[in-house]
């Protein structure tokens, strides 16, 4: 039996390795908290991740391990690598990691690979004080250097607009300061980029659609799985759904998959899943990279399987271990399939959370169809409605055999679910 370490798992994490399949083959050892639940998150107050680190890997240079994975942006990406690194054991160089998430350093590589894919970027840091500070045109797209969940990511067309959206009480300031604190640090040690986290990148607006390509390293060797489209609240930067399979052209997923594996290759990613986000402008045709995730996009491994019978958790164990991952495809189950989110835009809580009764009336009526649950009400949902001018009450991915009756069953769902 393999022993698997893994380090802040998500939700999709947890569920996924809760099933039977994995009993007799893997222990699952988890490390690492909740960076966005008390009182978990109280552990922010004093995290070290240096010491973190040695700690486990003091631990773990007495106990077996025969690998690492972790599909967290925000500290687990970038810790799996420099453990895997100390150990000796399969993963990523901590610097394709660094560097695919810092926006703006990664921004800068892009820029030297594919400079037609890069929009025009420039950083800046939290404390503007006036309009000649920001070097760059509005209207503009301003993002944190690094952050996660699309967090203080948003349009801007005044500078006035920037000021107040980058204007945070002192508790907000040093939640911010705490969550980047060990990318800094471990940034420092690594590389000699000089724009630490306490910068925003201000980048050209994109129009079009986005897409996303999942694949993986191994060897040096680039495989990509397949390109999702990504769909928006209307008149919003807001994720509403991800669908499989993309409905772009087959010269347009051709091209997108060509520059994504271009691009990581590019950056010396050697080992590991990534997730990479395009726009494609059907006008222009033009294609523009807004980023690589260094990890598994969870939330979107189920799709694969409910389409393409892969399931993207075994090759990711596969790879953890050292292994040549084997795409072995199960009888597809449907012929399309999303992850919808479920969000509210006025800032006030659900009308009704879901019964147990509800719960159970949509298992039965829909088996195939996997619920998270992220019900917020008070300093949480109004932090997250600062942050990303919405709030994500619930997410479901599920499939159908087509993509009318995959809504059809997801609007099915959602009324017995919610009373919004």
């Amino acid at each position: 039996m393999k022993r698997i370490l893994v380090l802040f798992a998500k939700d999709w994490d947890r569920l996924e390795f809760s099933r039977p399949e994995y009993r007799g083959k893997y222990e699952f050892i988890h490390e690492g908290f909740d960076l966005f639940r008390f009182p978990d998150n109280a552990r922010l107050l004093t995290f070290d991740v240096f010491a973190y680190i040695n700690s486990l890997a003091r631990r773990f240079r007495r106990e077996r391990l025969d690998g690492i994975v972790s599909n967290n942006e925000q500290f687990g990406a970038v810790i799996a690598a420099v453990l895997a690194e100390k150990l000796g054991l399969p993963g990523n160089d901590p610097r394709a990691v660094i560097t695919a998430q810092h926006k703006f350093f990664a921004r800068q590589q892009y820029a030297r690979i594919a400079p037609e894919a890069t929009p025009r970027f420039a950083a800046f840091p939290y404390a503007l004080k006036q309009r000649d500070d920001l070097p760059f045109e509005l209207p503009c797209f301003v993002k944190p250097v690094k952050a996660t969940y699309s967090v203080l990511a948003r349009r801007v067309d005044s500078f006035e607009e920037l000021r107040r959206h980058l204007s945070f009480w002192p508790f907000e300031k040093f939640i911010i300061k705490r969550l980047v604190k060990p990318f800094n640090d471990l940034m420092s040690w690594y590389t000699d980029c000089r724009v630490d986290t306490h910068h925003m990148i201000a980048e050209e607006l994109l129009d079009g659609v986005q897409l996303n390509v999942d694949g993986y390293v191994h060897g040096g060797r680039v495989t990509t799985l397949g390109v999702i489209d990504a769909n928006m609240y209307p008149g919003t930067q807001a994720f509403a759904s991800f669908e499989y399979p993309s409905r772009v052209p087959a010269d347009v997923r051709e091209r997108v998959t060509a520059l994504g594996e271009s691009i990581v290759a590019g950056i010396g990613y050697r080992h590991g899943f990534f997730n990479a986000e395009f726009v494609w402008n059907p006008d222009s045709g033009r294609i523009s990279l807004i980023e690589v995730n260094p990890r598994m996009a969870s939330q979107l491994a189920y799709l694969y399987e409910c389409v393409d019978g892969i399931n993207l958790y075994h090759l990711n164990l596969e790879l953890a271990v050292g292994n040549t991952p084997r795409i072995e495809r199960e009888a597809p189950r449907f012929g399309h399939a999303a992850s919808f989110a479920m969000r509210k835009f006025d800032g006030k809580p659900l009308a009704s959370e879901p019964t147990r009764e509800a719960l159970s009336q949509v298992s039965s009526q829909f088996p195939e169809a996997r619920l998270m649950l992220y019900l917020k009400r008070g300093a949480s949902l109004a932090r997250e409605m600062k942050w990303l001018g919405s709030y994500r009450y619930a997410v479901v991915n599920m499939g159908a055999a087509n993509q009318h009756d995959l809504h059809r069953r997801y609007a099915d769902m959602r009324a017995k679910l919610f009373r919004e």
